[in-house]
């Protein structure tokens, strides 16, 4: 008979070294041992920051995204609007702000859809996506670091994008995904 209590389960961690440090992200060596007993090895762990994407909807079923460019992965492709919370910053804030950076649009109340790690095996990366309607346009987008081609684009094409490859981004996957399968949260 197996033990498969929660603790016989865990991970044993007996410590943590930073390798790399910078306000972005930072890289260490965990002293671990896996369950059942195994050898005691070092494991890389990346530590980045919270972040949030953000769903907002107008009344027509149409999502507010950007149409960029990525060169980390060479990609074009539609995302939500998001970015890094500050710390001690509310992420209904954040994802508020973010979409008024990135957009021009200032989204109606923020409400927390789901939330999720991208890659659990070594990155610990708190991920929050909100939803939001009845967004007023506030003026051009303040972040030019940021800006795509800003669009209202249908909910009904969301299926097709991502046919084509052209979602960028767990969270925007995550985002709508969500909202097709679930519907966009009552008001």
């Amino acid at each position: 008979m197996t033990d498969d209590s929660p603790d016989s389960m865990r991970w044993r961690v007996y410590g943590e070294r930073a390798i790399y440090d910078h306000r972005w992200v930072r890289l260490t060596l965990a002293d671990v041992q896996p369950p059942g007993g195994g050898d005691r090895f070092e494991h890389h762990v990346v530590r980045l920051f919270r972040a949030v994407v953000a769903v907002v909807m107008d009344d027509q079923d149409r999502v507010l995204m950007l149409w960029r460019h990525r060169f980390v992965s060479d990609q074009w492709g539609w995302e939500l609007p998001g970015g890094v919370v500050d710390e001690a910053e509310d992420e209904a804030v954040a994802a508020a702000r973010e979409v008024e950076e990135e957009t021009g649009w200032r989204p109606g109340p923020m409400r927390r859809l789901v939330s999720y790690q991208p890659m659990t095996g070594m990155v610990d990366s708190p991920h929050a996506v909100l939803f939001a309607r009845n967004a007023e346009l506030v003026g051009p987008p303040s972040d030019p670091q940021e800006v795509g081609r800003v669009e209202w684009v249908p909910l009904a094409a969301v299926r097709d994008l991502a046919a084509k490859q052209e979602l960028l981004g767990s969270g925007t996957l995550i985002g709508l995904l969500h909202v097709l399968a679930f519907g966009p949260p009552a008001d």
